[in-house]
């Protein structure tokens, strides 16, 4: 659809994404580029992301699979399959510490005890060959803790995360344990030294609705208990409903929207968000419609043409959205979006 666009404002400030009311954010991402290394040079895949965590806050980070959400959360301890995969630039900041130059003996000591990781896959994060309390154990020796202190600390963090039959669980190999188990292992083991930030990437995908529900409450009272902030992952909005403060909506390697949670859920500011949000299940039988699909697929972030990413999928693209790509444009309440067309003016 092509007319006239009402202006659409101007770009936001270089602290895009920063949480309003907040000082010095914990984690400060700044115009971070991904790319994937060919014989003919880097290729981007994820384009310059701007993101701020404050202490003790809550983001969610959502999309289809290969928008980049993954990738964005991985490079901040410096955890990409290098090569084919590297960090191109810019900033990675951490309580005021430059992460993307750090060495790898001061990043070790990052990791852990300043930011912890919990995987969608635990099977594949723990080691097969050791116990779980070798592994938790050995987590803490490498950050400082007496043998003594690590086993007490292991003990206290399995009880902590529900796992009330401790001796048998810390004696166990991952493959004696549930699916269920094994995540609360391993959020028990990024939760021991003690992180200022918890980043957890769709750690419920693999799991049954039960157990993700308990998951999710886990994470939850941890959070509201340990005052950590959190960075979840995941292309459930659902979920991110009632975990996050704010939402980050990736697509084709960027953010297209960033918002309040449920300034997000009730005025969507970007085309992609509504037709994310119209894709859900509503409660209310007695009005049910059908489930919104979004045509199309997903482009690839490296081979991208002139203009909006989403235009091929957007019912509300105009003209300019073909030769130029929107930048993230203040929509009031907090929410910025990168899209030229006004949410006024949707059909």
């Amino acid at each position: 659809m092509s007319g006239q666009v009402r202006a659409a404002g101007a770009p936001v400030a270089p602290d895009v994404g920063a949480a309003p009311g907040e000082g010095r954010p914990l984690l400060s991402l700044r115009s971070v580029r991904i790319g994937i290394r060919t014989r003919k040079g880097a290729r981007e895949i994820v384009r310059g992301v701007d993101l701020d965590v404050a202490p003790g806050e809550k983001v969610g980070i959502v999309g289809e699979s290969g928008s980049g959400k993954t990738l964005t959360v991985l490079s901040v301890l410096r955890l990409l399959p290098d090569p084919p995969i590297e960090l191109l630039g810019e900033s990675i900041r951490f309580d005021g510490d430059e992460l993307s130059k750090m060495s790898e003996k001061a990043l070790e000591r990052v990791r852990g005890a300043g930011i912890a990781m919990v995987y969608q896959d635990p099977m594949t994060s723990l080691n097969p060959l050791l116990r779980v309390r070798t592994q938790i154990v050995e987590t803490l020796e490498a950050h400082g803790f007496s043998r003594d202190a690590a086993l007490a600390r292991c003990r206290e963090v399995l009880l902590q995360v529900g796992l009330s039959d401790v001796e048998r669980v810390e004696r166990a190999f991952p493959h004696e344990l549930s699916g269920g188990m094994l995540q609360r292992v391993m959020i028990a083991m990024a939760l021991s030294v003690g992180p200022r930030l918890l980043i957890a990437d769709e750690p419920t995908t693999a799991l049954d609705v039960t157990i993700q529900q308990q998951i999710l409450e886990l994470v939850e009272d941890l959070q509201r208990g340990t005052g950590m902030a959190v960075i979840w992952v995941t292309h459930d909005l659902g979920v991110v409903a009632r975990l996050v403060d704010r939402v980050a909506v990736m697509y084709a390697g960027r953010i297209v929207e960033l918002a309040p949670t449920r300034r997000l859920f009730s005025r969507p500011s970007h085309p992609y968000t509504r037709a994310l949000l119209g894709s859900l299940p509503h409660r209310d039988a007695a009005h049910r419609r059908p489930l919104t699909q979004i045509g199309g697929t997903p482009p690839d972030p490296s081979r991208l043409g002139a203009g909006c990413p989403f235009r091929p999928r957007c019912p509300v693209a105009v003209e300019r959205c073909a030769v130029e790509e929107p930048p993230l444009l203040d929509r009031g309440g907090g929410s910025r979006a990168a899209c030229f067309v006004e949410p006024e003016l949707w059909p």
